[in-house]
């Protein structure tokens, strides 16, 4: 029997006309034998190559049960704003959530991803055993390292968040600049299934995953860890070293028979104590920086041009 929830497929769109027909062709049929109901939400992110044409085309050759509509962005605003506003679009009791259109799984993935849900957690995601890219992995692992909460994160190629998830984010009054932080940190269960890619190396292949990473990698760091305070107190405890031990040396040579050149000392001695200074200003900074950065997240910053119904149902 078919499930009867109502289900939500989020999809991201960017230059991606090779891969969504394959895309489109692997997870509808799932969609149609397995729920009695669900909708699919393409976010075009400024796409300037034949990415929706070619969905059209799809769905006009292949007719779906499925109400389908494509909001066109603005302008190209990000994997993170676009598909913000694609979710707060979507009605359904359970939103999947596809960052991009490559297809390195069996289409039944979808389905245990669901199922997993089921049995307890609002927040399942499904990951590969293939090939991390090495930035990737360091991204990772600096992150959980330094992140300001327990939450830790991972590669992921979808996931599937109930509605109890979204709204617990959207009671936090937060802007999500970055949707795998924040769902960790929203205290609700959260699984990951993790399977054997079709091609091991797919993810480090495959350009869809890694476009617009670099800057959000970035943007993380600042808004969710304090590498650049740890960094920032690292420094200026260091300078503070430097100062005390110049301050013990210009002490005991006035007890010493020997003269440095004139000036040195206290030349040195300022030049630590300003150091010392300027980074213990800087993280002050940095603190307060992160302060402003919370209250700058209760703000939604995405704009949409129209949404186009392709299919009503």
């Amino acid at each position: 029997m078919k499930e009867k929830k109502f289900i939500s497929l989020v999809v991201y769109l960017h230059n991606v006309e090779e891969y969504i027909k394959y895309f489109m062709k692997s997870i509808i049929p799932v969609c149609e034998s397995n729920f009695e109901q669900f909708e699919i939400v393409c976010v075009d992110d400024g796409c300037t190559d034949g990415t929706v044409d070619k969905l059209k085309e799809y769905l006009e050759e292949n007719q779906t049960f499925a109400m389908v509509n494509v909001i066109h962005m603005s302008f190209f605003q990000g994997i993170e704003s676009a598909m913000n506003a694609g979710r707060d679009i979507a009605i359904g009791d359970f939103v999947y959530e596809f960052d991009d259109v490559f297809v390195d799984y069996e289409p039944e993935l979808l389905l245990k991803v669901y199922e997993k849900m089921l049995e307890g957690s609002d927040i399942v995601a499904a990951s590969s055993k293939g090939k991390l890219r090495i930035t990737s992995k360091l991204f990772y692992s600096l992150y959980n390292a330094t992140s300001r909460s327990k939450g830790k994160i991972g590669p992921e190629t979808f996931r599937i968040v109930s509605r109890r998830a979204i709204n617990r984010i959207k009671s936090m009054g937060q802007y999500i600049p970055y949707r795998k932080a924040v769902y960790s940190n929203c205290g609700l269960k959260m699984s990951t299934i993790y399977y054997d890619s079709k091609d091991v190396k797919a993810r480090v292949k495959n350009k869809t995953v890694a476009s617009e990473r670099t800057s959000l990698a970035l943007d993380s760091f600042i808004y969710f860890t304090n590498v650049l305070e740890r960094v920032s107190m690292a420094i200026c405890g260091f300078f503070l070293i430097v100062t005390v031990a110049m301050g013990i040396y210009i002490i005991s040579d006035f007890f010493n028979a020997s003269k440095p050149v004139e000036g040195w000392l206290s030349t040195m001695g300022f030049l630590a104590l300003g150091f010392f200074g300027v980074f213990a200003l800087l993280t002050i900074i940095l603190k307060y920086l992160s302060v402003l950065l919370n209250l700058i997240f209760k703000q939604q910053r995405y704009l949409v041009a129209d949404i186009e119904k392709v299919v009503k149902r």
